[in-house]
Formats: C-alpha cells, structure tokens, sequence
C-alpha cells in the first residue's frame, strides 16, 4: 500500500522558502476527487472474479483442514488447522488485493461500506461472490474427499452455548475489522505488512478460540459448509456474530482516527487504473 493524498494538490514539505506540492490521481477509486475513469463498470468483473477466486481459495484451506484431518485420521492439528487460513489470507492480499481490495468476507464488506469506504451499490455484488466462492470451494471437498468432517463446517463447539459462540465471533470479529480498517487507513499506511497484521490476527484468533465457535469471523465461510450440508441450524451464530462485529469497529475506527479516508478507500476498492504522483520538478505514473 502506498501513502496517498487525495487528489487536491497539497503542501508536502517546505524547506528555505520552497514548497513541494504532490498531486495523486486514483482513477479506480469511486471517492470524491477520483479521476474520470474511476467508476469505469468495464473494470468489475475482474473485481467480482478476484473475489470469487480469493473466497474460493480461503474457505478450501480453511474448510479443508477439518476434510483432511477427518480423511487421515487426524493428521492435520488445530494449530496447523488454524494457522492455514492465516497464511492464505497473507497471500490472496499480497497477489490480488490491488484488484477487489480483498475483503472475500461479508462482514469486512459492509463495514467498509459502513466507513464510507467502499460504495454501497456493489456490495450486493461483492456479498454474492463471496458466498458463491465458499460454496464451490465446499463443493469441491466434497466431490474429492465425500461427505465427511462436517465439510469443515464452524459449529459452536462441545460443551459451549451457541450464545457463547456469538459472543466469541462477535469480539472477534471487532478485533479483525479493526484491525483490517486500521491498517487500511491513511494515518496506519504500511502496505504489505497489513497482510502480514491481518494474516496474525487471524492465526492469533484461531489459536485461543477455535474450540468455541470455530473462530470463522466470515459468513461467507461458514455460509459454504452449511449450504453443501443443507443444515443452518446454527448459521445465525455466524451471521449476527461478525455483522455485530464489524459494525463495532467501525465505531472504534471512528473515534480512532475521525472520518474515512482516501487510503482506506483505495485500500477497499483496490487499484485498477492509473495513479499518477506529480512534483514541481518531475511526475510519474504507474498502473
């Protein structure tokens, strides 16, 4: 991620008298101020398929783990269980996170729509892919590996309430939106290493909480499992959990550091398009 002013040209420093202005055009970006191709439509199917493609990718790894620990008679640990989805969430940001923004999550979603942003007439777009990736993904365990380990299904775990697991997603999923929006915003711009917080965040989350609700923080996650199963008897849990969730952090982002702005908007909506950095002396562009 890099550091970004919005399009108005803005004092950057000023030494002996002089003063540097940059100007940076985020043509992809649907904010205030964007360039003329920002809201270019030709550009949302690769968008809606880097969603597809990333949800897809998640919820094999992490549905996965409970499908092959079950097929090998539990060769595959918790920890390696928990920490494979971590590690994935690490690569889908890094490779196609300047294309769709990666959110390949329903309630990361509708919080950044919540921010400000991300626009909220392709969330329908984004909410449906994503659910329809964690389907396929189960599909495809189960044509290879048959109906076994629940299909990695999150389920409120032995010996605790489904209230219990709401509340642990919930919390949960406060401190990945938080995390995710915090890292996305203009004053915590660290590009590549938000996947690396982001990816920990999720291991962390896993390791200490995985026993009660499954630690899914997505209902696009949970969504597949149950859908392939035919049995939502416990899918409010995912559901209520991380909306709750996200919606708190979005409060806390608020009170953290104001209004949104155009770094965490680049960081949702990905970088499709030109962006052009200018200079008093030079100025250069990249796509």
């Amino acid at each position: 991620m890099l550091p970004v002013m919005s399009d108005a040209t803005r004092p950057a420093a000023a030494t002996g008298g002089q003063r540097t202005t940059v100007t940076r055009r985020l043509l992809a970006l649907e904010v205030p101020g964007g360039g003329p191709d920002f809201d270019d439509p030709r550009h949302e199917w690769r968008r809606l398929f880097s969603e597809l493609f990333g949800t897809f990718l998640l919820v094999l790894v992490g549905a996965g783990g409970g499908v092959v620990g079950a097929a090998s008679h539990g060769a595959i640990e918790r920890g390696a269980a928990v920490t494979a989805p971590a590690l994935m969430v690490m690569a889908i940001i890094l490779f196609m996170g300047a294309v769709s923004g990666a959110h390949l999550n329903p309630a990361v979603s509708i919080a950044f729509a919540v921010r400000g942003d991300f626009p909220w007439r392709r969330v329908p777009g984004y909410l449906v892919t994503q659910l329809a990736g964690a389907s396929l993904a189960c599909l495809v365990l189960r044509a290879l590996f048959g109906k076994i380990g629940m299909l990695g299904a999150t389920e409120p775990g032995a010996g605790f309430t489904d209230t219990q697991a709401m509340w642990v997603e919930l919390l949960l999923t406060a401190g990945l939106v938080s995390v995710i929006l915090g890292t996305a915003s203009r004053a915590q711009n660290v590009g590549a290493m938000s996947a690396i917080a982001v990816g920990g965040y999720i291991a962390l989350a896993g390791l200490w909480s995985s026993p009660v609700s499954g630690a899914s923080m997505n209902p696009a996650r949970s969504f597949g499992p149950d859908l392939v199963l035919g049995d939502f008897s416990n899918y409010w849990v995912y559901i209520v959990g991380p909306l709750a969730g996200g919606a708190i952090a979005v409060f806390f982002a608020w009170v953290l550091r104001g209004r949104a702005d155009i770094g965490g908007a680049e960081a949702a909506q990905g970088r499709l398009g030109v962006i052009s950095v200018q200079t008093d002396e030079t100025s250069t562009s990249s796509t």
